[in-house]
């Protein structure tokens, strides 16, 4: 026996049959190191375990950078927050840029995609995953001076799980964790008793889910005035609207951070923000939209990290309204699209072209040989005149002023215009957009057409659930489609590789056939440093700023 395919049978020894498959698909050459990594993270085996197991068949590691030196000023411009600032409600960029500074989570993705922990040394599910088991890291204080333990993971998700709160996090919890399902088994273990078995749990835990960090149990809200957490910064000064510095803690568990300090700007507009970053006044910005990207990737004293992204536009029909109660009607004006156009005009080739399905090519479970859907509009008319529609039909597109999608809508409607679509737009603030996010109270719910922006997410679980599901509670399509739903229940709780494939091919030939949504483009997030910032790791959750060195 090679000496290689020694020491992975040693290693597995020790592994369930879950854990093994993973190695499986390794050797069997279905999968590569990157898709080994993260899907060996989501399970709770430990990077530099996974690693081993790599590099004993050929796979080796990346070269690891080098570590900036320490001290000094990192200065941040991000948006202004939208109101108080609480982790458990907020869902703005402007804010938890800064909480990410100063409280952690159980576990943060990394540039692949893989799960690293943070609060959590490990994890693993039960037979099914119905059922996950969290070891907490040992002598860790939050900034008050408490010790860190299962009490506070406990109050936590109980607190964003909770039906009767308004936590933002429901969107990610309701069906798959109660309030009560998270239980403390000793001052340094939890299980995660969940509403049904999901076979990537953790990321619902992790960074992915910015409302989960990890709050001591005596919070009461007033995150203002502490910024309470266990991270590598401490609170130094928060003006609202204004600004918001943190200094260096002292007492942090893990690295130090590099920083002495951070001071964040508050801006109302992306253009301020761009403005000040050329003039030097800050060292980084929060992503910044693709429509303003050439303005700073032009500039010589600026560089601009790329990171590919599953953020996206969904384009939703609603199913129970005609004419779009005909699949034939929306699959006209799926085929109306020039997707190369998109992607190459309007993102500048910073973007990867969507085949009408949530599962983006980022994905590793996302089944690449699935037909793309291309441009025909012959094919198109021949849709619309066996709908009775030979001669089109009148319809308002609504959508919200931000980033690339006025400029989107703009094309959709002269893409539509081809096929006998007349298209009119409204475009609105993003208040007035969304409304209170209900139906019946908000225009990206109740809208017969429209536009929405969905932010990056590592795993699907989200994007095929709370909009395509039939009783999601952002299904702005009104989509009803039982073998639908059935297909993502197989796909969440299967831990295996293999069935989650099989799972996704199904959901996207399935929904390129129905199309109540179209995702045309997943565009790349765009974050830009001043060429004497290094150290920022390129994910697409928000900036971590403690290994951040400004030369």
């Amino acid at each position: 026996m090679p000496k290689h395919f020694r020491t992975i049978d040693a290693a597995r020894r020790n592994l369930s049959a879950i854990e093994n498959s993973a190695i499986d698909e390794l050797l069997a050459g279905r999968i590569g190191r990157r898709e080994f990594l993260r899907h060996g993270s989501v399970l709770g085996l430990s990077l530099p375990f996974l690693c081993g197991i790599a590099s004993a068949v050929g796979l080796g590691a990346p070269q690891a950078r080098a570590e900036g030196k320490p001290g000094g000023t990192v200065r941040a411009g991000v948006a202004v927050p939208g109101g108080a600032i609480d982790p458990v409600t907020f869902y703005d960029s402007g804010s938890y840029q800064l909480v990410f500074q100063t409280a952690e989570f159980l576990c943060v993705t990394q540039p692949d995609l893989t799960l690293k922990p943070v609060l959590a040394e490990s994890w693993s599910p039960n037979a099914d995953g119905s059922v996950w088991t969290f070891k907490l890291r040992k002598g860790v204080k939050f900034h008050n001076g408490e010790d860190f333990k299962a009490d506070d993971v406990v109050a936590t998700f109980d607190r964003l799980s909770d039906p009767k709160g308004t936590s933002n996090a429901l969107s990610v919890f309701k069906g798959l964790l109660s309030k009560g399902g998270t239980r403390k088994v000793d001052d340094h273990t939890v299980e995660f008793h969940l509403d049904a078995p999901n076979g990537s749990f953790p990321y619902s835990v992790s960074i992915d889910n910015y409302n989960a960090v990890i709050l001591p149990a005596s919070y009461k809200g007033d995150y203002e005035k502490t910024f309470e957490g266990t991270g590598p910064f401490r609170l130094e000064s928060y003006t609202p609207k204004v600004g918001a510095s943190f200094v260096r803690n002292p007492d942090y568990w893990g690295k130090k951070a590099l920083p002495d300090r951070l001071e964040f700007k508050f801006y109302a507009d992306v253009q301020p923000r761009i403005l000040a970053l050329q003039a030097g006044e800050v060292d980084v910005l929060d992503a910044i939209p693709l429509d303003v990207s050439q303005v700073v990737l032009s500039n010589p004293d600026i560089t601009v990290l790329r990171v590919a992204s599953t953020a996206h536009r969904q384009l939703h029909m609603r199913c129970d309204m005609a004419p779009f109660t005909d699949k034939r009607v929306r699959q006209a004006l799926a085929l109306s699209i020039d997707r190369s156009k998109l992607v190459d005009g309007l993102c500048r080739g910073m973007a990867a072209t969507g085949n009408d399905s949530p599962l983006a090519p980022a994905f590793p479970a996302t089944d690449k040989s699935v037909p793309q859907r291309a441009q025909d509009v012959a094919r198109a008319k021949q849709l619309m005149e066996a709908a009775g529609l030979a001669n089109g039909f009148d319809m308002t597109l609504t959508t919200l002023r931000y980033s690339d999608i006025p400029g989107y809508a703009q094309l959709f409607q002269n893409f539509a215009k081809e096929v006998g679509a007349r298209i009119s737009l409204n475009i609105e603030d993003q208040d007035k957009y969304y409304g209170k996010a209900v139906f019946g109270q908000s225009d990206w719910l109740d809208s017969p057409l429209g536009i929405t922006d969905y932010a990056h997410r590592s795993v699907p679980n989200v994007f095929l659930k709370s909009p395509l599901v039939s009783d999601g509670p952002w299904n702005a399509a009104h989509f009803k489609n039982t073998t639908y739903d059935g297909l993502v229940t197989g796909y969440l709780k299967a831990l295996d590789l293999d069935a989650q494939r099989k799972a996704a091919s199904d959901i996207q030939k399935l929904l390129l056939d129905e199309t109540p949504v179209i995702f045309s483009y997943f565009p790349d997030l765009l974050v830009p440093v001043r060429k004497n910032v290094s150290g920022l790791p390129p994910i697409a959750a928000g900036l971590l700023l403690d290994r951040v060195s400004v030369g």
